[in-house]
């Protein structure tokens, strides 16, 4: 039996308390998933009354199982589930996630990922390399000559949100409501939301939508080149998008092709500084950089749990499931399985052990991946290379919002 603050462990029932609220667990919470790896990697969350899987094998295979799914609602409904009705004051959150990528299933999640994915496929997202380097470079423009920063308010926030908001077809100017949208909108996932979370992120939702609906609008009138444009206009098996479809992609798009990116910038350069590595050995090449960019998904990543329906009676690990069950998969502690990863909770820039699990896998895999990897391969360089002496001028301070993985501040300082 391990028995700490926030995390006890009976490896004989597998049963698991485990308090993430607790600061000692959400500011550092590798130390608990090595515990949990080390004893019962399959164990039952009493918090959250569901089953749990840490294993790298187990998680990625249930991340491929068809007996598993993001969504059950399509084959029973909430009575049959013993699922309560939806919350009056959450139905604009619920609209607005009803066609959402992450969490339809096929044909649907199918029809609507094919009318995206050439969008964000690499050789595609690769062509934004000059507006990536150019939009960092001016942002660092900005502060180089001062020798301090504050990196997610003047950096890490900016580049993602405005790239993801360009490829979509959004002003730059609407950067800064789109990341107060979607921070309160990412309110809904957070494991400490109370009510008044769960009404800031239905005002997000709606004021979200509303936006996205005048711009459609604008779409069908004057097409652009831009993705918006090409998912109201291109036709998949004779079908075209409805409205709804369109906010909901719109907005899970914008969310997810920036939040987790701007949580990866800021806790790539944190986990850098703190071990202390020749940054000109880091980034020596672009496979060096790549390596470097994957061995900080993997130590840190940016969303730690994903969640599944069992949509048939199974067993997984010795443990049984029966139709209806929820299970969370723990990305971040499957990153860290030493039974795939020598030395695990080290900072090993060159490992070649295989692909991490930070952007999930099957066909639920983040449509977002390439951008976030290009965009991370290109500004951590650059960070390093135009702040000489770039160090840690305060303590790192980190978000209370597992089941994201971020930081609060990131205060920097260099030789100017």
């Amino acid at each position: 039996m391990t028995d700490l603050s926030f995390l006890r462990i009976d490896p004989i029932s597998r049963h698991v308390s485990l308090d993430v609220r607790s600061p000692e667990f959400y500011q550092n919470p590798n130390p608990a998933y090595a515990a949990l790896l080390a004893q019962t990697p399959s164990f039952y969350w009493e918090q959250q009354e569901q089953w749990v899987f840490c294993g790298y094998d187990t998680v990625n295979g249930l991340l491929r199982d068809k007996r598993f799914g993001r969504q059950i609602l399509h084959i029973a409904s909430r009575e049959e589930l013993g699922m309560a009705e939806p919350s009056p004051h959450t139905r604009h959150f619920d609209a607005a996630e009803r066609y959402t990528l992450l969490s339809l299933e096929p044909p649907e999640h199918t029809r609507l990922r094919t009318l995206v994915n050439r969008a964000f496929v690499s050789r595609h997202v690769e062509k934004m390399t000059p507006e990536i380097m150019a939009l960092a470079n001016r942002l660092i423009d900005g502060f180089a000559a001062d020798g301090a920063v504050e990196l997610l308010s003047r950096f890490a926030e900016i580049v993602p949100v405005t790239m993801i908001a360009r490829m979509i077809g959004i002003p730059d100017e609407m950067g800064p409501q789109l990341l107060q949208w979607s921070h309160d909108y990412v309110g809904m996932y957070m494991y400490k939301r109370n009510r008044a979370d769960e009404e800031a992120a239905d005002r997000a939702a709606r004021e979200f939508a509303d936006y996205v609906r005048t711009i459609i609008a604008e779409r069908r009138i004057a097409p652009q080149d831009d993705l918006l444009s090409h998912m109201i206009h291109t036709e998949h098996k004779g079908q075209f998008l409805t409205e709804d479809e369109l906010i909901s992609t719109t907005i899970v798009l914008l969310n997810a092709g920036h939040e987790a990116t701007v949580h990866q910038i800021g806790t790539s350069v944190r986990l850098i500084l703190e071990n202390g590595l020749d940054p000109l050995v880091l980034f020596a090449s672009e496979e060096t950089t790549e390596r470097t960019v994957e061995e900080c998904l993997r130590l840190s990543a940016p969303v730690h749990i994903f969640q599944r329906y069992c949509l048939e009676a199974c067993e997984v690990d010795g443990v049984a499931l029966k139709f209806g069950d929820t299970i969370n998969l723990v990305l971040a502690a499957a990153n860290l399985d030493p039974a795939k990863f020598q030395d695990p909770l080290r900072f090993k820039p060159e490992r070649n052990e295989g692909a991490n699990l930070s952007f999930g896998a099957g066909i639920h895999f983040c449509i977002g991946a390439p951008l976030a990897r290009l965009e991370l391969n290109l500004v951590l360089p650059l960070l390093f290379q135009r702040l000489p002496g770039l160090k840690l001028a305060a303590s790192p301070k980190v978000k209370d919002i597992y089941h994201f993985h971020g930081l609060e501040r990131l205060d920097l300082q260099w030789q100017a």
